[in-house]
């Protein structure tokens, strides 16, 4: 079963960490088999606290989502993530 992992983001709080997120962040998929759904598309709001943006990414299952969310490569440039913003990520399974 597809599952998704999704992260919004709700601010930036350091521009240049967060572009280095950018920058790195897609070369932690080498190896790793998913398909981007969404990212940071044009936002269509209709309740809650504003976002910044979101991302969708689908993968096979929750184990190859949470293989590249785990791997050390990410948990690494994550750091920058955290350091330049304020988001919330999680995993979604698919029906």
């Amino acid at each position: 079963m597809s599952a998704y992992f999704v992260m919004i983001r709700e601010k930036t709080t350091d521009a240049a960490a967060l572009a280095e997120y950018g920058a790195k962040a897609g070369g932690t998929l080498a190896g790793h088999s998913m398909k981007p759904i969404a990212f940071y598309g044009a936002l269509d709001q209709v309740e809650g606290e504003p976002v910044e943006g979101a991302v969708i990414l689908e993968f096979a299952d929750m184990a190859a989502a949470r293989a590249w969310y785990d791997s050390p490569a990410y948990q690494e440039v994550a750091k920058l993530r955290h350091a330049g913003s304020v988001s919330r990520t999680f995993f979604i399974e698919g029906v």
